[in-house]
């Protein structure tokens, strides 16, 4: 046994010293020739372990930069390696079923441009065509939602190696970029088809490998990893955010049911002592679930612990994040401003920051507040965000109760 986990560690070590050869430029077919045998036999954990390390190594983008020539090196073995397919109607099953039908938009789209590059005359007329393409694609956006609020919770509870999920949702946000872009090139009077075809190699430079890695790389290591009743989970989390291009399934039940409590002193009283009032546990959540706004709380360790459920919900949210870092929740290239925005509240510095974005033809208001106990000590972070389109238009005053306004 010992030989056996030996021969792993070697193996990787191998692989990780390929990788930052290839990262610093070292030629191809050298590397290659040197580290061929741990090429070979590598598995898809040994991909995530070594992205990993790579992490501490390099910042995001140079890994992005690079990952392409390493994976590709590593593609074949990955392609070899024998891989077990998700249970039916399993949360996998419907991620990999999704991404078959991203595909066929995706080739619709390579057809399409085919047709164009043999005239480009045509280009224009087609143009609506495409647009129509990436507004479709959009509707992935779902797909990737749950894998970053749902599948890489999972991952951070479950495997101490995940910062390889930092790359992967990188790659997420270069989509979602991409499509924007591209539409917006499209929409011009008299598009650039030089300029379209370049951001439409970055699209699907993107799109495509990321299905293979998840594929390949991420879903084997989760079938290893997680158990019937946490992809069991998943699924049923899945149902908060919606399925792509696929008909919802049947919600499935909770695999192990918990017990009806009967004994409230085994968690505190019934009702809670909120000083200005007394609520039953039922009051709070309906009151708190009935504003008009998403609250998330995070405690002083940078844990969130809490999320509210409105009815209508501007960000995407699911159990699978609480007990996970604020820092795992936002892209890698927005944790710089939660680090800054946590630091400056723990430091008594600030107490407050404030943002505004445009979502959807909507205006969202985004609140952080810092949240303190009487003796000044820090206790938290609430995040707020609130809809305020239709109060920006109010006006005047309104004293009396017109409800046909």
């Amino acid at each position: 046994m010992s030989e056996f986990i030996n021969n792993i560690a070697q193996r990787r070590e191998e692989l990780i010293a390929f990788s930052i050869g290839i990262i610093n430029g070292g030629k191809r077919k050298d590397y290659v020739k040197r580290y061929q045998n741990a090429i070979d036999n590598l598995s898809p954990e040994d991909v995530i372990f070594v992205v990993h390390e790579l992490v501490k190594k390099f910042n995001v983008p140079t890994i992005k930069e690079n990952i392409g020539k390493i994976l590709n090196i590593f593609y074949e073995p990955l392609k070899n390696f024998p891989k077990e397919n998700p249970k039916r109607n399993s949360f996998l099953f419907y991620l990999e079923k999704e991404n078959k039908e991203a595909e066929k938009i995706l080739q619709n789209i390579k057809i399409l441009l085919k047709k164009v590059n043999k005239n480009k005359e045509t280009f224009s007329n087609e143009k609506d065509k495409f647009i129509e393409y990436f507004n479709k694609f959009k509707e992935f956006e779902k797909h990737y939602s749950k894998k970053e609020n749902i599948l890489f919770p999972y991952f951070e509870k479950k495997y101490e190696h995940y910062t390889c999920l930092k790359v992967m949702w990188a790659f997420h946000d270069d989509i979602r970029n991409s499509i924007n872009n591209n539409i917006k090139i499209l929409e011009n009077k008299k598009p650039n088809f030089k300029e379209f075809n370049i951001e439409l190699g970055k699209f699907f430079f993107a799109v495509v490998p990321i299905i293979f890695r998840e594929e390949f790389i991420l879903h084997p290591f989760a079938l290893k990893f997680f158990s019937e009743k946490d992809f069991n989970e998943m699924l049923i989390q899945s149902f908060e955010i919606g399925f792509a291009y696929i008909d919802a399934p049947i919600k499935p039940k909770i695999l192990v049911e918990e017990e009806p409590i009967k004994d409230y002193s085994k968690i505190g009283k019934l009702f809670a002592d909120l000083e200005t009032g007394i609520l039953s546990h039922e009051q709070i959540k309906l009151l708190i679930n009935h504003l008009p706004v998403d609250i998330t709380f995070v405690d002083e360790n940078d844990t969130v612990r809490f999320f509210s459920n409105p009815k209508h919900r501007f960000f995407t949210r699911s159990k699978a994040i609480i007990g996970r870092t604020v820092q795992n929740c936002h892209p890698h290239e927005s944790v710089h401003i939660v680090d800054e925005i946590v630091a400056s509240f723990k430091s008594g510095e600030k107490d407050n920051a404030r943002f505004w974005i445009q979502m959807k033809g909507r205006f969202i208001l985004i609140d952080y507040y810092a949240v303190r106990n009487d003796k000044n000590e820090f206790k938290g972070t609430i995040e707020v965000s609130q809809d305020i389109t239709e109060i920006r238009k109010l006006k005047g005053e309104q004293r009396l109760l017109d409800w046909k306004k």
